[in-house]
């Protein structure tokens, strides 16, 4: 049996060792991941209800409430029973979790927070990063798990059995501290995480019949919970000091076991972090390299979700009056009035009333979701160490991906940044002919100041993302500065300007690329893609269509790229 369904196996066990747990994420399809469920139902009761979500689930039929049908037969108000409330202390089942809409996990979040008292179980069956379930339920439960590397083979194995299970052990506040140094080594800031593997430790050492919770529970709690979750590596531990002086024989023979020495090896947080650092899996380690890990799950190219009266998908109703070319939700307009009909039909009937009789308080009227346009901001550098063929291909890049704005509802905007000052050559537009002009007047040559290049970047998708739109930042660029924030000259000045400036681009959680523009592939471009948290393309050879294909993939969600 691998790791990797052990430890699924185990998940099952301790979410029925400690319900508030909150359930799992299997990613992966196949008989692996039916076997998983299979061995957690047979750890619970026979009677435990079991339930499926729906891909297409109404809001009434998940929480319950007015069955309009029966309402306008009777003439009354009919209720009916939702899903949340019939899997009550069972197992609900969330297929394609990743394309959960986010109305629906809310409302499946908020039943969770007020007891619902089920387990969830979430089946992501999406392609990396950029396609997993709603953050609001992956947060709620404590283990996400993957089974796309488990064979056939390995699943000819014994089920465990369901047995009763003691009391879980509070942790001691060094098993508490331990847990929470190795949260913030790996990078892990919601204290959800936390709390799930103090449970689990507590409920892992329940299982073992133990007391309290030992090395072993707390190294489970940190493999199943925190090191999925980890978005950086443990820093290195600190290398030993010089030997000492050779000492006085009886200052050598002095037990190793003194109080004094605040430097015991034997720290169960040093331990845990150390061994933390073994037990991130393949493909969040791929993430942290990449810089990824930290990003919420979402591409460049589509842009973020607005709300609209008139167009996109169609999201629940609000309380409002139709017109002007918002229109009215019936059904939701006949679910406000129904229940109070026998108390207006206490009143005379005004001439012509039908049978249902409406206030104005009633009225609903629809809403929609619409995506918002997308702004690719291109920041060239237009310095004399940018090669002029470069710019040439840069202009082309921006011509090219301006040409599909009105198929991708995408606008392009440019930066140029050269001698001692950057400059917005285009504020943002779907002008062909207004593009082109920009960029025949961009001119070469001079210094690099690099980090007034990002300022202005990221000023300019400041007001982007106020105006409600998305900002796509791409860097064209080789690294390499000798302008510093404030105009001086100097290249370790200006290097660390240019550094600091990247990661105020990464604090702000703008999606970015940096483009290596240079002959060879230099160091100073990645290390300014490092501080931003920027995808880091080295293209030594490119032209303009080999450009715009970069930013393309580079901007499109992860799925369109596997």
């Amino acid at each position: 049996m691998t790791d990797a369904m052990a430890d699924a196996l185990l998940a099952a066990r301790l979410l029925t060792a400690d319900r508030k747990l909150g359930g799992m994420v299997l990613r992966g399809g196949g008989p692996a991941r039916d076997l998983v469920l299979q061995a957690l139902l047979g750890l619970l009761p026979t009677d435990t209800s079991f339930r499926r979500l729906p891909g297409h689930i109404d809001e009434d039929r998940l929480t319950g409430g007015t069955d309009i049908a029966a309402s306008l037969a009777t003439g009354s108000l009919v209720l009916q029973r939702g899903l949340l409330a019939e899997v009550a202390g069972g197992v609900l089942v969330v297929p394609m979790a990743e394309r959960l809409r986010t109305d629906t996990a809310g409302r499946i979040a908020q039943a969770l927070d007020n007891g619902g008292g089920f387990l969830l179980v979430l089946l992501d069956d999406g392609e990396g990063q950029d396609e997993r379930p709603p953050l609001a339920l992956m947060e709620r439960v404590a283990f996400d798990l993957s089974l796309r590397d488990v064979r056939a083979a390995d699943l000819a194995i014994d089920l465990p059995p369901a047995c009763e299970v003691s009391a879980s052990p509070p942790l001691d506040s060094e098993a508490l501290s331990a847990l929470a140094a190795t949260a913030t080594a790996l990078g892990v800031a919601s204290i959800r995480p936390l709390l799930q593997a103090a449970a689990t430790a507590s409920a892992h050492a329940a299982l073992g019949g133990r007391d309290t919770a030992g090395r072993a529970d707390l190294e489970a709690a940190t493999r199943l919970v925190l090191a999925p979750r980890a978005t950086q590596l443990p820093p290195e531990p600190e290398a030993p000091p010089p030997p000492e002086p050779e000492r006085e024989p009886e200052e050598a023979e002095r037990p190793d076991n003194d109080d004094d020495d605040d430097s015991a090896p034997d720290l169960p947080e040093d331990l845990l972090i150390e061994a933390a650092r073994a037990m991130i899996p393949p493909d969040v380690l791929e993430l942290i390299a990449s810089g990824r890990a930290q990003r919420s799950a979402r591409g460049g190219g589509a842009g973020r979700r607005t709300g609209s009266a008139l167009r996109g998908k169609p999201l629940g109703a609000r309380p409002g009056m139709p017109g002007g070319g918002v229109r009215m939700a019936l059904v939701d307009t006949l679910r406000a009035a129904i229940p109070w009909q026998p108390l207006r039909r206490r009143d005379p009937a005004p001439a012509g009333a039908g049978p249902i009789r409406f206030r104005r308080d009633d009225l609903r009227v629809r809403r929609f979701e619409e995506r918002a346009t997308t702004v690719t901001i291109f920041a060239v550098d237009a310095s004399g160490s940018a090669a002029l063929a470069r710019l040439s291909e840069a202009k082309g890049a921006v011509e090219l991906i301006l040409a599909q704005a009105y198929v991708k509802r995408a606008e392009v905007a440019l930066v140029a940044f050269r001698g001692t000052e950057a400059d917005l050559l285009l504020p943002p537009t779907r002008s062909l002919t207004r593009a082109k002009r920009a960029l025949a007047e961009l001119p070469g040559g001079g210094g690099t100041p690099l980090a007034r290049g990002i300022a202005l970047t990221r000023q300019l998708a400041d007001a982007v993302m106020s105006r409600g739109r998305t900002p796509f930042l791409v860097f064209l660029t080789d690294g390499s500065a000798n302008i510093g924030a404030d105009g001086s000259s100097g290249r370790a000045q200006a290097n660390a300007d240019a550094l600091t400036a990247a990661r105020r681009i990464a604090s702000a959680g703008l999606d970015a690329v940096v483009i290596d523009i240079s002959p060879r592939p230099r160091p100073e471009a990645a290390r300014i893609a490092e501080a931003m948290r920027a995808r880091y393309l080295p293209l030594p050879f490119a032209d303009a269509k080999a450009l715009k294909a970069a930013v393309t993939l580079a901007a499109e969600p992860q799925k369109k790229r596997a």
